[in-house]
């Protein structure tokens, strides 16, 4: 029996090595970003996304003492705790920013003026004092403690549905899925037509124009932008909606009718054959037969128009955002969020997930049939 011939090859296990750091390489930031979205803009300053689901020690931000006086033999007491949930253990404490770890859990520190303040390793906290802490501030506490993992849906509460948010992302959700499911469905609709008349139906010139969709697939959208809105503003469409679904339909017209073209012709001819010998006209063959067939190529080019028009900001830029910023759509969102929010990392990272969220929905729904429709017509 040949031994060798049940062994992979250095070539095969090159490939796999490959596929699995390019998945790791996308998942990482993607899982990252997800965690970072429910953590709180301490715990991502502190610590990184991998260490959020065991315990941790890390200094917290200063906490100011509060609560009510009361007189205690002679003295006048606050009594307290410092953190609102019961499994936050503290390691070290102190009272001044130069020297956040002074004292342990149960030591006294002493406040002048013969106040005093203790705190326990929970968190409860006593200061005493021979006179009444009035109406004056009362001192800050740095504290080392130990937390288990801890997340919030305050990032998303504030993202997403809080009204006094002007820089919000619910807004920007909404017009973002008024360009893109428009500018998917044009598209197909029209190029389904085409491709079926370039594969099936005969005419002088279709070589060309077979041709001629192929070398719009090289050249480069930037080079139409000025021109396609000049033209725009000259048939009155302007800036909007209607102006960015065209857009989207001119740039996405070649590769649609290019995937399309080459599936329908895949297809078996026997069957349009009997069709039209029963009497069918190609309308009838086109949606009765050819699209419940072409449902993989359907799917696969909408899958990339979907996530093309969800993730693009020239496009929207040019033919849709104008200065009053009711258009504007994720991804123009995000980078205003980078100059009004660079250090807030928590707002970041949920922004940023929220805009790739439908997307991924998207992407796992229907990518069972993204290879086949890719696929399909290339080999015979």
């Amino acid at each position: 029996m040949n031994v060798t011939s049940s062994k992979k090859s250095p070539l095969v296990w090159a490939v796999h090595i490959s596929v699995v750091l390019l998945v790791a390489l996308w998942l990482f930031p993607t899982v990252g970003l997800f965690v970072s979205s429910f953590r709180t803009a301490d715990q991502i300053a502190n610590t990184g996304w991998w260490a959020s689901m065991f315990t941790q020690e890390r200094q917290r931000p200063a906490i100011r003492l509060s609560g009510d006086e009361a007189q205690v033999d002679g003295e006048f007491v606050i009594e307290g705790r410092l953190f609102a949930a019961d499994n936050v253990v503290i390691s070290r404490w102190g009272v001044n920013s130069r020297d956040p770890e002074a004292y342990e859990p149960g030591e006294e520190a002493d406040l002048g003026d013969g106040a005093n303040l203790t705190i326990e390793a929970n968190g409860a906290f006593r200061m005493s004092s021979p006179q009444s802490f009035g109406d004056g501030r009362l001192p800050r506490v740095f504290t080392t403690a130990e937390a288990p993992p801890e997340f919030t849906l305050q990032n998303y509460r504030f993202v997403l549905f809080d009204p006094n948010n002007r820089e919000g992302m619910a807004k920007a959700f909404f017009n973002t899925m008024t360009v893109t499911i428009p500018a998917t469905i044009i598209p197909i609709v029209i190029a389904a037509f085409a491709a079926y008349a370039l594969a099936w139906m005969r005419f002088p010139g279709r070589s060309l124009l077979i041709a001629a969709v192929v070398g719009l697939l090289v050249v480069p959208l930037q080079l139409a932008l000025i021109p396609l809105l000049k033209l725009h503003n000259d048939i009155g469409i302007g800036k909007g909606y209607l102006g960015v679904w065209l857009a989207h339909t001119g740039f996405g017209l070649p590769l649609a009718i290019y995937l399309l073209r080459n599936y329908m012709v895949g297809l078996p001819r026997d069957i349009i054959e009997n069709a039209r010998v029963d009497g069918a006209t190609d309308f009838q063959i086109f949606v009765k037969i050819i699209l419940p067939l072409s449902f993989p190529a359907l799917a696969s080019f909408a899958i990339f128009q979907f996530l093309w028009t969800w993730n693009d900001l020239l496009v929207a830029l040019v033919f849709l955002i104008d200065s009053t910023g009711e258009t504007t759509v994720m991804t123009k969102q995000i980078v205003e969020l980078l100059g009004t929010r660079g250090g807030n990392w928590e707002i970041l990272a949920t922004s940023a997930f929220v805009s790739i969220a439908v997307p991924l929905v998207v992407f796992f729904a229907m990518q069972k049939y993204l290879v086949r429709g890719l696929l399909s017509g290339s080999v015979k």
